[in-house]
């Protein structure tokens, strides 16, 4: 678990831009500290929130309760804990780093970034997921790295019978761990010589009525 940055920021301004209707249903995939879920939830939301970090979970309560808004907060892995609902709305600001190593870490705060080589070991597991758990109409909200090739999520979307496209865009400064693998990473082709930021995106998918 880390503090919410730009990416959960971004994210944050299309949830806003979003229309949500007093009492719909939203899902929080890896609430971290519960930014996203507390903002849906000062809309009126009714909002579950899941993360696989129990740290994670009882900040979360914690913010959630400090705020006093309510906000049902749940352990589990991406959607294991609540399979047996729909939503009119999912967020997820998942790992999407890529990483030398090749699975996600069991432990650590590198569990909250870390996501494999291509960085798509969570994206994937949630293009595939997801879109079972939308009602008509709904939409999945979802904040990645460029470094991770938004066009496959896009894509994959589609194929799941969503109507899917990158619908915001923010260039940041390399974090530290960036900075720490930026060798690494131009060694793969995943990194330009030239390239001195970050390009952040939200996927938007809406599954059709």
């Amino acid at each position: 678990m880390y503090a919410p940055q730009e990416d959960t920021a971004l994210l944050a301004g299309a949830l806003a831009e979003e229309p949500l209707a007093p009492g719909a249903d939203v899902l929080d995939v890896g609430t971290g500290t519960g930014a996203l879920a507390l903002a849906a939830a000062r809309r009126g939301a009714r909002v579950t929130a899941v993360d696989v970090s129990w740290r994670a979970v009882y900040t979360a309560r914690l913010n959630a309760w400090l705020s006093g808004v309510p906000v049902r907060i749940r352990h589990g892995n991406l959607f294991e804990a609540v399979r047996d609902r729909s939503y009119d709305l999912i967020l997820s600001n998942p790992p999407y780093v890529p990483a030398p190593t090749a699975g996600v870490p069991a432990r650590g705060r590198a569990r909250a970034w870390d996501a494999g080589h291509d960085g798509r070991l969570v994206l994937d597991r949630i293009c595939g997921e997801a879109p079972g758990l939308l009602r008509p109409g709904g939409v999945l909200l979802m904040v990645h790295s460029a470094l991770s090739d938004p066009e496959l999520t896009v894509g994959r979307l589609r194929s799941a019978g969503l109507k899917a496209a990158v619908t915001r865009r923010s260039r940041i400064d390399f974090g530290p761990v960036l900075r720490s693998r930026v060798g690494w990473l131009r060694e793969r082709g995943l990194l330009s010589p030239a390239e001195a930021k970050e390009e952040l995106v939200v996927v938007r998918a809406e599954l059709p009525v």
